[in-house]
């Protein structure tokens, strides 16, 4: 790792991504003395502005974003970092005009690139880039940080490849996935492999199933025209979900650092058991959501939001079940489901373990005991959980359910977003977090057989009401009777006996 100064040039800088979540980042960072002196940050957008009236946005958002005035001093360092230059991505003269303002010496030679753009011009501006010989790395590194989706489907994903490949070293890619810039996220390393006593658990002879939950109850906002491109699969599933399941599933690397900590991930996702399109419907399920109530409010359904086809069937929820063929997971079913407009916004991992034989316990009053659970909480609340059945009070043997509850966070720490590390990352030219090729490709052979069969299933999608935990009919992906979607981080079963 390096602690070199730095020029982050962002295209796409006065888009949502930059606005909600980059310029934010890099401030916090400014504000924690985490970013090397002498780095610069050049927005490049298509608006007439200078750099007085950037400076002047710059500081609207990040008042609207922490809600009151800034600390002058630091929004003084900060500013000073910031620059503008004007310029549209399929114009040529934008790319020479940005090689000549980054020659100045006040611009560092590192350079990352961060393409918060439409994926359609992923291509096109990086060989923009280099033809004016931004990406040589004669007297300074280049990086490049692509934003998800990295491609449509797997075709689409390898002809990226192939083209950024002409321009780019795999060295100089960084494809970011936010979530794993997550705290809790990278908690979950920490969880199973820095304590002893959970290695000789996490496998199949004692662990029943895995589900790994993303629900949200906001729809779709003002994203209609991409979102009903997409859908919950692409948008959330291939990219998010599969990567915590990774991290749930993979084994011990041998070392904490970026290639030994991939290696395993492509592993896990290599070992899982292939989908052929006549077994879609047994482990793949999709429902779009209805008409409904969050919160109290009505909420319209999803055919009736702006930019969406009356017909479509786009998949606003998406669930599947999945078969790990290794060693430690044989037979232990995993189990991903993402939804828009559910019951509440939520992201854990629940592990259910075996039950236990209740031999023991013949002749007394606990007829039926629920089965341990980890739950790791990854928003909105980070936590670890470990469920444990204990005796109730009282003379008789009866039973209820308790937890073990450890906090990520405390009450009085800063919550650190998702970005801001991942930002770092790029400077330290650390790639632990973000996505090699072959993960990429990888996910989507999971995926491409269940996607193509919905795209030929155009008449009918089943529905859901806004405001519930999705399509009941989804149950049926679960192999076993008493197996149920946890949808809860608190116990769900009061006492039992």
């Amino acid at each position: 790792m390096t602690n070199e100064s730095c020029t982050y040039v962002i295209f796409g800088a006065t888009g949502n991504l930059a606005r909600i979540k980059l310029m934010p980042g890099f401030y916090h960072l400014d504000m924690e003395n985490k970013l090397p002196e002498c780095s610069r940050i050049v927005a490049v957008g298509r608006r007439p502005w200078d750099r007085a009236v950037w400076l002047a946005e710059v500081r609207t958002l990040l008042e609207e974003k922490f809600g009151g005035a800034l600390d002058e001093s630091v929004f003084q360092r900060f500013s000073e970092r910031l620059f503008y230059h004007r310029g549209d991505l399929d114009d040529e003269q934008c790319y020479s005009s940005l090689a000549t303002t980054l020659s100045d010496a006040q611009f560092s030679r590192n350079i990352a690139f961060y393409l918060a753009i439409g994926p359609d011009d992923f291509g096109h501006v990086i060989e923009s880039l280099s033809k004016v010989e931004l990406l040589a790395q004669e007297y300074g590194w280049r990086r490049v940080v692509i934003e998800k989706p990295f491609g449509y489907d797997l075709e689409s994903a390898q002809a990226l490849q192939k083209r950024l490949e002409r321009h780019l070293t795999e060295e100089q890619i960084y494809r970011i996935d936010h979530y794993l810039g997550k705290g809790m996220v990278q908690n979950v390393l920490v969880f199973r492999f820095a304590n002893v006593m959970l290695e000789p658990l996490w496998n199949r002879n004692y662990i029943d199933h895995i589900q790994i939950t993303h629900a949200e109850n906001l729809g779709i906002s003002s994203r209609g025209e991409y979102y009903d491109s997409a859908g919950a699969m692409r948008d959330m599933l291939q990219s998010h979900l599969l990567q915590l399941m990774t991290l749930v599933a993979m084994e011990p690397p041998v070392a904490m650092d970026a290639e030994a900590l991939r290696d395993e991930k492509v592993k896990v996702l290599k070992s899982i058991r292939p989908i052929p399109k006549s077994a879609v419907h047994a482990h793949a399920f999709r429902g779009q959501y209805g008409k409904g109530s969050i919160n109290g409010q009505k909420v319209p359904g999803y055919l009736e939001e702006a930019n969406i086809p009356t017909d479509s069937t786009t998949e606003t929820y998406a669930a599947m079940k999945l078969m790990i063929d290794n060693w430690r997971w044989r037979g232990v079913p995993f189990y991903l489901r993402t939804g828009k407009r559910m019951a509440m916004g939520q992201s854990c991992i629940s592990i259910c373990f075996r039950h236990p034989p209740l031999q023991f316990f013949r002749g007394t009053h606990v007829s039926c005991m629920n089965p341990n659970w980890v739950i790791l909480g990854i928003q909105p609340e980070e936590c670890i959980r470990i469920e444990m059945t204990v005796k109730q009070a009282g003379l008789e043997m009866r039973t209820h359910t308790t937890s073990l509850d450890a906090s990520f966070r405390q009450p009085d720490q800063r919550f650190v977003d998702a970005y801001e590390n991942l930002l770092l990352d790029v400077i330290h030219g650390d790639r632990s977090l973000f996505l090699r090729f072959d993960e990429v490709e990888s996910a989507w052979r999971i995926v491409d057989p269940i996607l193509q069969t919905w795209a030929s299933e155009r008449d009918y999608i089943p529905t859901y009401p806004a405001g519930s935990w999705g399509p009941a009919e989804s149950r049926r992906l679960f192999e076993k009777e008493d197996q149920f979607w946890r949808s809860s981080l608190l116990p769900e079963c009061g006492p039992v006996g």
